[in-house]
């Protein structure tokens, strides 16, 4: 822990009347550091892309409705959630101690590669005339748990590792979701920034329960709630179906998408649950998903 409430930085002599500010109450190294936060910054700042520079706009080809439409539904729901992982480290950023700034340049390097993500999901939305479509009430429920949860550290473990976790596995196999060469540099761009904050979020909780093994219980009941609420947004069918249509390649070739996509959500279960027990929490008894999708 650090006892100090002032923007000191850390190293330099502090004359005793320095004011403490008061707003620094997250001052517990254990629920809030994790070993690769400063190689994350540097690898943000090294790797910063642009969606108006860095994406192939110009090869956009125009496709069929059933695609396209599907294509908007997923970007729609992806600009959805993207903020979310950067309103969670807004909302806790300026209560971190100062001494902890590695910390606090990683969460600013990753509101900034969130503010990029919905930038470029709500331009393919609009890129190629078919627009945002549908909001999902069962994103909203899952966005609630993260905003709301008591504690850095378990908000942290939602997020970072059950949330982004199941977006890195999208984004790593977007190959297959990606209908033209736009899509497929989209997503591999944000898989290098998901990468970053599921790294982070993997090393972090490994730190907390070093430091505080009594509090795996308080972890483990906000998974509950978070899994629980992931499961019946996968069963929505503004987040299935577009998916369905995308992994198989049209309407009429559904049934080999839902192959594909069962694959994928296995998968995505399977990595989820791995950074947990690399992390040192075991939840393969626990776990409020299936580990294969429900038909």
């Amino acid at each position: 822990g650090t006892s100090h409430g002032s923007m000191a930085p850390r190293g330099c002599e502090v004359p005793a009347d320095t004011p403490s500010l008061g707003t620094y109450d997250v001052d517990d190294r254990g629920t809030v550091w994790a070993d690769n936060c400063a190689e994350l910054y540097e690898e943000a700042v090294a790797r910063q892309w642009s969606s108006a520079r860095d994406i192939p706009w110009d090869r956009l080809q125009e496709l069929p409705d059933d695609i396209e439409r599907a294509v908007c539904q997923l970007c729609t729901q992806l600009t959805e959630v993207e903020f979310v992982a950067g309103d969670l480290p807004a909302k806790w950023l300026w209560r971190i101690n100062h001494d902890f700034h590695e910390v606090k340049l990683f969460l600013a390097s990753q509101i900034f590669d969130e503010a990029r993500h919905m930038d470029v999901f709500r331009k393919r939305a609009l890129a190629n005339g078919g627009g945002l479509l549908q909001a999902s009430p069962g994103a909203e429920r899952v966005l609630r748990i993260i905003l709301e949860a008591p504690t850095y550290t378990v908000a942290s473990a939602l997020m970072h590792i059950l949330a982004e976790g199941f977006v890195l596995t999208l984004f790593r196999h977007g190959e297959f979701m990606a209908p033209t060469e736009v899509e497929k540099k989209i997503f591999r761009l944000c898989m290098q920034d998901e990468a970053r904050h599921v790294g982070y979020g993997t090393l972090h909780l490994k730190r907390f329960l070093e430091e505080h093994p009594a509090r795996a219980e308080e972890v483990h009941q906000i998974l509950d709630l978070g899994e629980e609420a992931m499961l019946s947004l996968f069963m929505e069918p503004q987040g299935i179906e577009p998916r369905l249509i995308l992994a198989g390649g049209g309407v009429d070739r559904m049934l080999e998408g839902m192959m594909r996509t069962a694959f994928l959500y296995e998968k995505q279960v399977r990595e989820y649950l791995h950074r947990l027990h690399v992390a040192g929490l075991d939840r393969s008894a626990r776990c409020k998903m299936p580990h294969q999708l429900p038909h």
